[in-house]
């Protein structure tokens, strides 16, 4: 039981497998956000420019009638006629074009960003699968899809009961008006039908959304193991790890040990703590620190020492003052210049240098 609830699907998706599932086009979409701006863009062109859409419309239809019976049908006249229609009505539909164009736009970039990407037109052979078919009819997001479109159908159906239903009252009075006057009456109701429903629309588009979202992410959760190997892919095995580091300290290590010779003088603790100072007048500023150690590797830079016939100098509070605030290839601090002087100084009286 408890191996099969480690492969149990329970991790939030890590944010490595985010980014290559978005590489690969899976993101969080709902179709409906769009869709609902595609409306709300067209009902604003409609707002501000269907009267212009309208009038221009109504003075082509009327250009073309009222000249009718002098249009030449020889080819290039019928080809002209077809090209100056389609310009006009172009021309006509342009606004609304580039409202609906730049809605499906916002629309996605929207709920996931800039994507541009071509494996969601790759053909998966898996889906081809009449099995899987069959399971994604009665999946969940089938079900979900079902209840939209009955929402989406009611939401239009009930608004355009209650519009029709409250401008009631007025269609009696249609009989006294002229043509001009019907039309804006039926253009009025009309936009107030879509308005309304745009706003129902949008409550159901931010609830799809938080859906996709969902189902988005439950889809890449992961198990507990897969996120354990991608760690390990991310940052490495810690075993590997460990051996990097346990061949760079030996490194290091060894280094230091070949930098003992050139050192001035060692000062121990006397047993416990050993510290390699090396001093170049023409070259350092202050004494340089080349190797330190404790225990075992004091008790080797004191036999590198001897067999260098380096001078050993036992200064306990010295020595623990060098060990914990000097690093190796670092230089002492100021405040130990005067007991390192003296300890140099005595040094250099035993080689004959004084």
């Amino acid at each position: 039981m408890g191996a099969e609830s480690d492969q149990e699907k329970t991790e939030q998706p890590t944010g490595k497998k985010l980014a290559k599932a978005r590489q690969e086009g899976q993101v969080a979409v709902s179709k409906e956000v769009p869709s609902v701006l595609i409306l709300l863009f067209s009902l604003c062109v409609f707002f501000f420019a269907g009267s212009w859409m309208f009038v221009r419309l109504i003075n082509c239809m009327k250009a073309m009638l009222q000249n009718i019976g002098v249009i030449s049908m020889g080819v290039l006249s019928l080809r002209l006629l077809l090209f100056t229609i389609f310009k006009e009505i172009i021309t006509i539909l342009a606004p609304l074009m580039a409202a609906v164009v730049l809605a499906g736009v916002i629309g996605n970039i929207a709920q996931f960003g800039f994507l541009f990407t071509g494996k969601p037109l790759t053909p998966k052979f898996s889906k081809m699968n009449p099995v899987q078919g069959v399971k994604r009819l009665f999946s969940l997001k089938s079900y979900v899809e079902l209840v939209k479109m009955l929402l989406k159908t009611g939401a239009v159906g009930g608004v355009a009961f209650i519009m029709v239903r409250k401008e009631a009252d007025n269609f009696p009075l249609l009989i006294r008006m002229d043509v001009w006057e019907i039309l804006v009456f039926i253009g009025q109701v009309s936009f107030k039908i879509c308005f309304y429903t745009c706003v129902v629309l949008i409550i159901l588009a931010a609830f799809d959304f938080a859906f996709q979202k969902w189902q988005h992410t439950k889809g890449l959760k992961m198990t507990k193991q897969e996120v354990k190997d991608e760690a390990k892919q991310s940052e490495g095995d810690p075993k590997i790890k460990s051996r990097i580091r346990s061949a760079q300290m030996e490194m290091a290590r060894r280094r230091m040990m070949e930098a003992i010779p050139e050192a001035d003088v060692i000062i121990t603790n006397p047993t416990r703590l050993a510290i390699a100072l090396q001093f170049n007048v023409k070259k350092m500023t202050a004494p340089k620190v080349t190797a330190k150690g404790s225990g075992f590797i004091a008790e080797r830079i004191r036999e590198i020492a001897k067999e260098h016939n380096i001078p050993i100098v036992e200064e306990k509070p010295l020595a623990q003052a060098l060990y914990k605030s000097v690093d190796i290839d670092g230089f002492i601090p100021v405040t130990l210049y005067q007991a390192v002087a003296e300890i140099l100084a005595y040094v250099y009286r035993l080689k004959g240098m004084a």
